[in-house]
């Protein structure tokens, strides 16, 4: 693993905090109190740091691999393209004041002439200046905390990042005694605690293991019980926009906006700022964007009601999103009227994809098939800010292509809602799912060593089987599957398939295992040659 904080470590750190946010995005939502008891702050952190991490992703993208290059962007263009992910994908107050934090790290590292300990002071400094009014026992006193341990610390970057993990860990226990809301709501700041969560991440990417979890397991009152302070009395809306302007405009905007509202954070420089505001009169607070500059990307979410409108007339009352790994499958969920996502290989569809395609559906009522375990936390994720928008979502978590297709099959749009999410739940959940790939390189599977060029085959996400060719090898895991019984098989084929491979497959379960029924689609360009399903 990586001792410093470089180009390699920083996308180490992404991918991990956003895995990890994810994990604990419910949690943090649940300890939500402050300065709006709106349950989001999770997701928010969430869907920030996944911006940050795709766009780090990009710059990689962007570079070769050998020998035109050594595949690794230079660190300072790794760092910057992080700060500006999440600067442009910030959410709510949280994530705004994660990005501001963002940022400042990036300024050091990316200077080249400070350590983590710089960058984490610098971070937590950058915080405190982009909160007009800063409230201790909140994000800022973990950031700050954290950024105290560090400079206390010596050693190699993954000794200093756990003294900031351990000091931002303490700080967060000390947050209901700093803030009364959250002492009476009887939970430590949720900001605070998903700035845990990310520093937790860095541990790990620079350490390569990953810092003991102590979380609190105090639990919130309801929102109703709570106080005013905590329950969210205040301004109406949360307004949130991308601005490009200059220094001098955004300073005669900060002032204008604190006189509107509260909760303010601007947060960004070099002309693209992100600003963030609670107020009662939204329009007035778009105006004054309007005056410093070009404001885009403009959110306005009202606290006590859905962000949209009563749906209009016109949308169906039920519709099914799934997520497909092929244009084959995507034509064939297609027509059994389902919205497709389309996921191309090494290329997951972002939480804002998934919206999308839900709001495109034109539902009142959806059902998500996101068809991969990898998507779970992206799907979480999306429909949450689907739920925001007055759309009645359910996730099925369906961990492949197969299993949705089995979910779509009882699919029935007559039922009651939760019946029809039980009936897909179930089926999806009676069938197994299995895959052959072809090995890229020698490698340590759970069935033995693997080379370059051997034909795998997993099953519920295991490799199970090492084989030479498609046929004998997919042969094999039916068997494997078929053994603990099964009523019909499902044979998806990517486009570059053997064209007699779904014969032999189809010849060999009539055979050995009658009563059987097989089902051939063709999948298109996929990923990997053959997904299998059976129930």
């Amino acid at each position: 693993m990586p001792q410093t904080l470089d180009a390699v470590a920083v996308r180490g750190w992404c991918a991990l905090a956003l895995d990890a946010l994810g994990r604990d995005r419910e949690a943090i939502d649940a300890i939500n109190v402050y300065p709006v008891a709106d349950g989001d702050t999770g997701t928010n952190l969430y869907l920030t740091m996944e911006s940050a991490a795709q766009a780090v992703e990009a710059v990689f993208a962007a570079y070769p691999e050998p020998p035109v290059y050594d595949g690794v962007p230079p660190t300072a263009d790794v760092v910057r393209a992080m700060a500006h992910g999440a600067l442009i994908g910030a959410r709510g107050n949280s994530g705004t004041i994660l990005a501001q934090l963002l940022r400042g790290m990036a300024e050091v590292v990316a200077e080249g002439e400070g350590d983590l300990a710089a960058a984490l002071r610098r971070a937590a400094s950058a915080a405190y200046l982009a909160v007009a009014h800063p409230v201790e026992g909140t994000v800022l006193s973990v950031a700050t905390a954290a950024a105290k341990s560090a400079e206390n610390a010596s050693g190699t970057p993954a000794a200093v990042a756990q003294a900031a993990y351990a000091g931002a860990r303490d700080a967060l226990d000390r947050t209901p005694s700093q803030l009364a809301a959250l002492g009476r709501a009887g939970v430590v700041d949720a900001g605070g605690r998903g700035l845990v969560t990310v520093l937790g991440a860095l541990v790990q990417a620079l350490s390569g293991e990953a810092p003991v979890v102590r979380h609190e397991a105090r639990v919130p009152v309801p929102v109703e019980d709570c106080p005013a302070e905590a329950a969210g009395a205040g301004p109406a809306f949360e307004v949130i926009y991308l601005l490009e302007a200059d220094d001098a405009a955004v300073d005669r905007l900060r002032a204008r906006l604190d006189g509107l509202g509260d909760s303010l954070v601007v947060v960004g420089g070099d002309g693209l700022w992100n600003v963030h505001v609670h107020v009662d009169e939204a329009g007035a607070a778009v105006e004054a964007g309007v005056e410093a500059g070009r404001p885009y990307r403009i959110r306005i979410t009202h606290f006590e009601q859905p962000a949209v409108v009563e749906p209009p007339r016109e949308q169906v009352q039920r519709a099914v999103v799934a997520v497909v790994p092929g244009e084959g499958l995507a034509g064939l969920c297609a027509e059994a009227g389902a919205t497709t996502v389309l996921a191309r290989p090494g290329e997951a569809p972002a939480s804002g994809e998934l919206v999308e395609a839900i709001r495109r559906a034109h539902a009142r009522e959806v059902v998500l098939l996101p068809n991969d375990a990898e998507l779970r936390h992206t799907a979480a994720a999306a429909v949450e800010q689907a739920r925001s928008e007055g759309i009645r979502v359910a996730l099925i978590p369906t961990r492949a292509a197969v299993q949705g297709i089995a979910a779509l099959a009882v699919h029935a749009p007559e039922r009651r809602f939760d019946e029809d999410v039980v009936a897909m739940t179930s089926a999806a959940g009676a069938t197994r799912h299995a895959e052959l790939a072809v090995a890229e390189r020698q490698s340590w599977t759970m069935a033995g060593v693997c080379q370059a060029g051997d034909v795998l085959g997993l099953i519920d996400g295991d490799v199970v089987v090492i084989g030479h060719d498609l046929a004998g090898t997919a042969r094999t895991v039916l068997d494997r599957m078929l053994a603990a019984g099964g009523e019909l098989v499902t044979l998806v084929l990517a486009a570059d398939a053997p064209p007699e491979l779904a014969a032999q497959l189809e010849s060999h379960v009539s055979k050995a295992h009658l009563a059987v029924d097989t089902v051939v689609y063709e999948g298109g360009h996929q990923g990997v040659p053959l997904f299998i399903g059976v129930e």
